[in-house]
């Protein structure tokens, strides 16, 4: 509670305090802070434990690298795994816990693995788990499941909501630091729409954790003015707390806005995350750059970090990381480190210094020509061992230690459209990629120029060069005085000597010995690298560890870095909760829900709907005094039969074909003919894949000469049109035909029984008699006095029907308008469990029909599949194996004993034959109750089906334990012969 590391300075509000817990222990911080220099500030180095090897471990960085300190957030319902504290904003009553412990964070019962590591080298998992090979079932993968992952979750439902949001914008400017800053500023006062968005909470970047100037004033001072003059800005839009995650096509970047991760609770009406899709026509990368580590034995220790850490946590956060710290560098950056803790008050024992020139640092024990060869401490480190330039061995009592190897430019969004990284020798590490994202740019540290005055100019050189690619004037801006200081950095990866173990990759526990290894066993391609010892595979995707295990490979094998190669990179760039990726698409709202036009028509009546596809159907509309599902369907059928009933059918699939050659075009895609089909006119079709499976099935309208209308089925409809569009496009481009889908366009409606064309000639202003408007015709007509509508004399049901198509605004009022009509007649709406009942009772196939295995000749189709055109799907359907006589064909199914219900998905069996896949007759594939013939019936595929109508068989069903006998019959069990459709 003392906050024993706590300094003077920073940028954190020591007039709040706010109380938290780390483990169950309670600590406290500051507004300002993170979870991990809170921790560090009340004396916490210890965060978390490696993933192989379960070492101790803490933070190594201060920012979105941070591969050890990784923890849990939050309990109950909204408990978070696998965060990096280094990024977690503190706020007040956050609970957090270690992971990756049993039982606890300091007396860890797996840390075992560290003991046994020499049996865990790299590859191991290669080579062991593949013998005894009856092991890995029972022994092998249940251990790995159970060793595997980093966190545990929570199994209560997640109380907030996430969403996703679509921004638009000129330049997207990626990253807050001194470059992003700058090209925002520019860009900004040329006019352009600007988006600037930075992962971390106070923008600003480097210039937050430096005590550099930037004209006349700090760099954190410089910041806050320029971020306060963009926010003025009204074609400039700050996203703080917002993570570009990758970039993607046509320059759309994706990217995280956490917008209460910071509070408890977000506030009413607010997400936790956002995920934007956001459309640039530039781009700007202005990321920075991670330090990178040197390797040396037993350098994981808490209170190792990256010497920018070490310099951010005092200047920032105020903490003093270590009382006595020294610095391991190779470069000046590191010295920087040295001069501003020292300025702070904290005593500096040494600076270790790989290189030999330079000046000395002037009241700073500096070591040149040294390396750091050890150090100690179990739980936190408390000395390093140093060899001196003339080989003599030092130690020094320390609890913390900087090491700074250089700086790699954040380049990672620059490699996700596979640009490969360039090796720049003057910085000593990969730069973007020469051929990344179209219209993407990178300026400052991202670019590899890591002196401020350089982020400044670069970023406003970008800024205008974006500007002027799109037509825009640029704006010459006003550059200020700033260090552009050279980094003087002189190679140094690895030390060579020491026979214990020098960490790469601190949290998959990669060590020096391991890409040794992986050279010996000849795994030396980059690819093979990654894979075989797991480098940069963390949750760091290898900011901290990559560069340095390429450059000791390239060593090993006498090759250059960029001879070696490197890996690229892909989205995201940082882990992304699964509730920002899911968005509000959970519980109801999992999917899209679309409702029909008469849907609250139908709510009002007491309908029971079902999910179909998207859609939300009525299934049938219960009465008073019905008590089960079944009675309600029976009526429905029997009323519609008797007289009248009213079914919505917008979810068909509609498709408006027009054009000169579109005739032509129907006769390419549907099986049977069309460009003969006068208008006026509607015909059924069936269109078939490539290789002559049905694919769908459903009516073509002519309207006038050139306009058709083509309907499918629900399930298909997407599909249908997707491939109509395909076959326009790539098959017959030449073609003079246009595609439109308009299913949501009309409200369609089936209007089927004896009485059917009485209760339209109350709604249609045509005449619509047999003679007039006869059986498959189809016209443009208008109803109710004057509203456009149409009207297609087609029948699904086997009775006399139609389908009245209006505007879909006007749905709910048609459906009201056709039931009060149907008064007379007593019209019954019916839903899709009556709508499929009439379909078996006619012999209509449908969805369990057509389910992708089956042709028109299984279906009793044949001779629509024309041979006197071509048509996709014609030549492959006449293939032998889809011809056979004997083959499957459709039939109807009745019991042979009334009562006894049948299954759908039933075998059909001889009599006496055994229940195998030999024996196997064919299958049921539809199954209702028949309220007029007053038992179970159903279509279904047999073998030889047309010659077995009249024999008896058994239907089996294994699953369900069923076994009745039925009567194989004609697929038509209601009005055979068509009289009453035509009536």
């Amino acid at each position: 509670m003392t906050q024993e590391n706590r300094i003077n300075g920073g940028q954190i509000d020591r007039t709040k305090t706010l109380r938290f817990t780390f483990d169950g222990h309670p600590y406290t911080g500051h507004p300002g802070d993170t979870l991990a220099s809170a921790l560090l500030a009340n004396g916490v180095r210890l965060m978390g434990r490696s993933f192989k090897y379960h070492r101790p471990r803490g933070p190594i960085s201060a920012g979105s690298e941070e591969p050890n300190a990784i923890v849990e957030l939050r309990t109950g319902a909204r408990q978070e795994p696998n965060t990096r504290a280094t990024v977690a904003e503190l706020f007040d009553g956050l609970e957090a816990n270690s992971q990756n412990r049993f039982p606890s964070l300091k007396f860890d019962l797996m840390g075992i693995n560290d003991r046994l590591s020499p049996f865990f080298a790299a590859g191991f998992y290669y080579k062991t788990f593949m013998w005894p090979a009856s092991f890995w079932e029972k022994i092998y993968e249940p251990i790995i499941r159970r060793a595997a992952g980093l966190g545990s979750l929570t199994r209560e439902e997640d109380p907030d909501q996430y969403d996703k949001g679509f921004l638009h914008c000129d330049i997207l400017i990626i990253g807050a630091g001194p470059a992003g800053l700058m090209a925002a500023l520019t860009a900004g006062r040329a006019g352009a729409r600007v988006i600037l968005a930075d992962e971390d909470f106070r923008m600003g970047g480097r210039l937050n954790a430096e005590t550099l100037t930037i004209g006349n004033h700090s760099g954190a001072d410089w910041a806050e003015d320029t971020v306060r003059t963009l926010a003025q800005m009204p074609n400039v839009r700050l996203m703080p707390r917002t993570t570009v995650l990758g970039a993607m096509d046509h320059g759309i970047y994706s990217a995280v806005e956490r917008v209460s991760d910071h509070l408890p609770v977000p506030a009413p009406g607010k997400p936790r995350q956002i995920l934007w899709r956001i459309y640039s026509r530039q781009a700007i990368l202005a990321g920075g750059a991670t330090e990178r580590p040197i390797a040396f034995e037993n350098n994981d220790r808490p209170g190792i970090m990256l010497a920018g850490a070490l310099r951010t946590y005092a200047n920032r956060y105020a903490v003093a990381v270590g009382d006595r710290v020294a610095v391991f560098t190779n470069n000046d950056d590191g010295l920087r480190t040295a001069t501003d803790l020292q300025a702070k008050g904290i005593d500096i024992a040494a600076v270790i210094d790989t290189r030999q020139e330079g000046d000395l640092l002037p009241g700073i024990r500096h070591l040149k020509g040294a390396q750091v060869i050890d150090t100690a401490g179990k739980l936190g480190l408390k000395s390093i061992t140093i060899r001196h330039a003339n080989g003599r061995s030092e130690t020094l009592s320390v609890n913390a230690l900087g090491v700074s190897g250089g700086w790699n430019p954040n380049l990672n969004i620059a490699s996700h459209h596979r640009g490969r990284p360039v090796w720049n020798d003057a910085i000593h590490a990969f730069t973007p990629p020469t051929d990344g994202p179209r219209n993407l740019t990178a300026a400052g540290a991202a670019a590899g120029a890591l002196s401020t005055h350089a982020a400044l100019s670069t970023g406003a050189a970008q800024a205008n060069a974006a500007l002027e690619a799109l037509g825009l004037k640029t704006h010459t801006a006003d550059i200020p005085k700033a260090e552009d200081a050279p980094l003087n950095l002189t190679p140094f990866w690895y030390v060579h000597e020491g026979k214990g173990r020098a960490w790469i990759d601190q949290q998959n526990d990669v060590t020096v010995k391991d890409v040794k290894l992986a050279k010996q066993e000849n795994f030396t391609s980059v690819e093979h690298l990654k894979r075989y010892t797991t480098l940069g595979m963390a949750t760091d995707q290898g900011k901290t560890s990559n560069v340095t295990g390429l450059a000791i490979m390239a060593e090993l094998t006498g090759r250059t870095i960029p001879q070696t190669g490197t890996t690229i990179y892909r989205p995201p760039y940082t882990p992304v909760a699964m509730g920002a990726l899911g968005g509000r698409s959970r519980g109801h709202d999992f999917k899209p829900t679309r409702l029909t036009p008469s849907h609250k028509w139908a709510s009002e009546q007491g309908a029971i709907f079902v999910e179909v596809g998207m859609w939300l159907r009525a299934q049938w509309f219960p009465k008073p005094g019905e008590t089960t599902w079944r009675q309600s369907v029976d009526r429905e059928v029997l009323q519609t039969r008797a007289s009248v009933g009213i079914c919505d059918v917008t979810t068909l699939g509609k498709i408006d074909i027009q054009g000169r050659d579109a005739g032509a075009f129907l006769d390419r895609v549907y099986a049977n003919t069309f460009s003969t089909l006068p208008v006026g006119k509607v015909r059924y079709g069936l269109m078939l894949r490539e290789d002559g499976i049905v694919m769908d099935d459903g009516t073509t309208a002519r309207l006038g000469e050139n306009e058709w209308v083509t309907t499918t089925t629900t399930a298909n409809a997407v599909p249908v049109f997707r491939h109509m569009e395909y076959v326009r496009q790539c098959l017959y481009p030449d073609m003079d035909v246009q595609l439109i889908s308009t299913t949501e366009a009309w409200a369609q409606f089936s209007v089927a029984g004896p009485n059917a064309r009485k209760l339209l000639q109350k709604v249609v202003d045509q005449d619509i008699s047999d003679a007039a408007f006869p059986y498959m015709a189809c016209a443009n007509i208008t109803v109710c006095g004057g509203l456009r509508a149409r009207l297609f004399r087609i029948s699904f049901s086997g009775e006399l029907a139609y389908e009245i198509a209006v505007p879909t605004r006007y749905g709910d009022a048609m459906i009201r308008e056709l039931m009060k009509a149907g008064e007379d007649f007593g019209a019954v709406a019916y839903g899709t469990e009556s709508l499929g009942v009439m379909r078996v009772e006619k012999g209509h196939v449908a969805g369990n029909e057509l389910n992708g295995q089956t042709t028109a000749l299984n279906m009793g189709l044949g001779k629509m599949v024309s041979k006197k055109k071509d048509s996709i799907g014609m030549v492959l359907s006449q293939r032998e194996g889809l011809t056979d006589e004997k083959g499957l064909r459709i039939v109807g199914v009745k019991p042979v004993d009334p009562s006894q219900p049948l299954t759908a998905g039933s075998h059909f069996l001889d009599k006496g034959a055994a229940a195998t896949a030999a024996n196997d007759g064919g299958w049921l594939t539809s199954v209702v109750y028949s309220p007029h013939l007053g038992c179970s019936i159903a279509l279904g595929y047999l073998k030889n089906g047309s010659a077995g109508i009249g024999d008896r068989m058994r239907a089996v069903n294994l699953l369900a334990k069923t076994e009745v006998e039925v009567e194989i019959v004609s697929p038509h069990f209601f009005d055979p012969e068509g009289e009453r459709l035509r009536g």
